[in-house]
């Protein structure tokens, strides 16, 4: 079947304006590059966050969307590990040509993963965007612990000790949980709802609090749980509330790692005793992350294919590109629980 040269493509059509499905070209691969037929697109919560408050683009209207699975149909000069028909996850960029909220995205060839026969195209979506955040935060952001990441060569289960995960049910959450247990952390302990507890265990995590605790309570068994303060904490929600109560449980010179903007009381910074707030940007397209995701996508397959790594569960939202304002909404309301929403392009007519 040959590549059409117009797709579909949701677009925000201007600065906190409407989505529209339109028509826009394919691009073409160019040297190093593939084109993709996007048979998953996974939605994340920054994606409502650009059309509420019109972050980050400049031009408009913009294709959106940064998490993608599907099958490679064209083949860019000099790319001589990937042919046409391979089934490849990926994270995109936006805005426009690399972004997923279309049939057919472009991205470079260093930084896709081949989805192994046990994911579905959906679930391979789910991974990429979220994988990375956790990733970096953990092994490669400036400021962070720096870690030794579980996939170098002698470096799995290389760590002991405490790790804390804030909201180890959403989807970076869950992910940070993985690699924590491969790297040898314990006891790894997270909040969430009680009852995603079962699947949070399975995903690593040694002992799961309810999310709803206080501040001093969550503090008070935490420490119990841990011995004392521990050094990292990785907050996956990042509110105001998460980010006071997180800093709460660091010891002296501990890291905590968010994925918003550092939003701890004044008053606890003056008295931080060596404790930073971390704030992680783990698109791994960024400059300072290229080399770290280079290896990172290289080793995906294998660990996704050994069950090292999982992904949570997906709720596909119908419609195609048209459904994803409906599931942004989802987001943006906090109707998402345990899992990472998904369309799937080629649905659209």
């Amino acid at each position: 079947m040959s590549t059409p040269t117009q797709q579909n493509a949701l677009l925000l059509l201007a600065k906190q304006g409407d989505f529209a499905v339109q028509t826009r070209p394919v691009p073409s691969p160019g040297p190093g590059e593939l084109l993709v037929r996007n048979e998953a697109s996974g939605l994340n919560p920054v994606d409502w966050k650009i059309q509420a408050y019109g972050l980050f683009i400049k031009d408009y209207p913009a294709v959106l969307g940064t998490d993608a699975a599907g099958v490679i149909v064209a083949v860019g000069e000099g790319v001589p590990t990937w042919k046409v028909g391979d089934k490849v996850l990926y994270e995109g960029r936006r805005p426009n040509d690399r972004a997923t909220f279309q049939k057919y995205a472009l991205v470079d060839a260093d930084f896709v993963s081949q989805i192994p026969d046990t994911l579905t195209f959906e679930q391979a979506a789910s991974i990429p965007l979220a994988l990375t955040t956790a990733a970096v935060g953990l092994y490669n952001q400036a400021g962070g612990p720096r870690f030794t990441p579980p996939w170098v060569e002698g470096s799995r289960f290389k760590y002991a000790g405490p790790m804390v995960v804030i909201g180890g049910s959403s989807v970076v959450g869950s992910l940070a949980l993985q690699l924590s247990r491969l790297s040898g952390f314990s006891p790894i302990i997270t909040t969430a709802s009680l009852k995603n507890a079962e699947l949070l265990t399975g995903f690593g995590a040694t002992h799961v609090l309810d999310r709803n605790l206080s501040a001093s309570a969550l503090r008070e068994q935490v420490f119990e749980l841990a011995g004392g303060a521990v050094p990292v904490v990785y907050d996956a929600i990042s509110l105001p509330d998460t980010q006071n109560a997180a800093f709460d449980l660091l010891g002296k010179d501990g890291k905590l790692l968010t994925l918003l903007a550092p939003a701890v009381d004044e008053d606890k910074q003056k008295n931080a005793n060596g404790r930073t707030v971390v704030s992680v940007a783990g698109h791994i397209l960024r400059p300072e992350n290229q080399d770290f995701g280079r290896v990172l996508f290289s080793k995906l397959t294998g660990l996704l294919k050994n069950g090292d790594l999982k992904p949570l569960h997906v709720d596909i939202i119908p419609g195609g590109l048209a459904g994803i304002p409906i599931g942004l909404d989802k987001l943006k309301n906090n109707q998402v629980s345990a899992s990472k929403v998904v369309v799937q392009p080629q649905e659209t007519a």
